[in-house]
């Protein structure tokens, strides 16, 4: 079918169907391209996956080998310590009754609830004061209240011990909870999460006449609780893992925590290791619980501000 169409018209149809006609043998010629340039980077991902296993292989194995002793017997477990065998949970009960581990898991627990409460609270007060008050010298306050975590914990272990035995807290749950209730790190982290949220906010709330405690426990509070579940997570995690604080302040067998209730079964069984692996296992099972419970908050929190946009 004929047509009249103006030049200028017909020259861009022409140009066009060149152009579909060509399509073909540009698309094969960027196929070809392309499995010619696919072919380093299929090498380079699995070294990646390679290396992932590795890496999976050094970290889950320790596991691995807890797992499959805590459920062995003795005898199997000395004849094939490595190789799934006949399973038992006589193990585990005798670990929870020899080892106390009841009792030492509520002190863990106790603990671990005190330091984890008052860190929150703590980080959350200080950390607002940095990002939303102004007062003279607040960044070089800052500066000196981070500078702490320099400070190693085996560097003040001598004066905390003094301080807590002159206040007669030893052998108690304040004794084994007091030199944690605060964390640098935990003020830094609140605080830069502080530093995100529009100054509008406070402003605005600040007209409406909301002071600071109502802005922070209504606004602020609620906009960063992903990060304040990541902190009450590390902060849980790191008063569950203390060990040599315990072992210094506590000398009554009853007030021992759950890692120091593991060394004292390691050192009455040495003749049963799987004994002790049995009580690795259970003090472990609160921690993975937690984890589990919060995974969507810690992911969330230290992801905060990580994108922007």
């Amino acid at each position: 079918m004929a047509t009249d169409l103006p030049a200028g018209v017909q020259g861009a149809v022409d140009t066009a169907l060149a152009t579909v006609d060509e399509l073909p043998e540009s698309t094969d010629r960027g196929r070809g391209r392309g499995r010619d340039f696919d072919a380093p980077i299929g090498w380079r991902r699995a070294g990646r996956y390679l290396l992932l296993a590795l890496v999976s292989f050094v970290v889950l194995f320790p596991i691995y080998t807890t797992v499959i002793a805590a459920f062995k017997p003795s005898d199997a477990f000395f004849d094939h310590p490595l190789l799934p065998g006949p399973f038992t949970f006589d193990v585990i009960v005798d670990a929870w009754t020899a080892g106390n581990l009841g009792r030492y898991l509520f002190n863990s627990l106790v603990v671990a609830t005190i330091v984890t409460v008052f860190q929150v609270v703590s980080a959350v007060l200080a950390a607002y004061a940095f990002a939303f008050l102004r007062f003279p010298g607040r960044n070089l306050f800052f500066v000196l209240f981070i500078a702490t975590l320099l400070v190693p914990l085996e560097a003040t272990l001598v004066v905390n011990f003094d301080t807590v035995d002159g206040l007669g807290w030893s052998n108690s749950y304040l004794g084994l909870a007091a030199p944690f209730l605060a964390t640098a790190f935990g003020v830094f982290l609140m605080r830069q999460v502080f530093m995100t949220l529009p100054r509008d906010l406070r402003d605005a709330a600040a007209i409406d006449g909301v002071g600071h405690f109502g802005f922070l426990w209504y606004v602020a509070v609620p906009l960063v609780r992903p990060t304040l579940g990541a902190l009450a997570l590390f902060g849980f995690l790191g008063a569950w893992n203390q060990y040599l604080w315990p072992n210094l302040i506590i000398n009554e067998t009853e007030m021992n925590t759950v890692q120091s209730g593991l060394r004292v079964l390691s050192r009455s069984n040495l003749d049963q290791p799987n004994l002790v692996m049995a009580g690795t296992l259970v003090a472990a099972v609160p921690v993975v619980i937690v984890l589990l419970v919060f995974q969507r908050q810690l992911v969330r929190g230290l992801t905060a501000g990580a994108v922007k946009g």
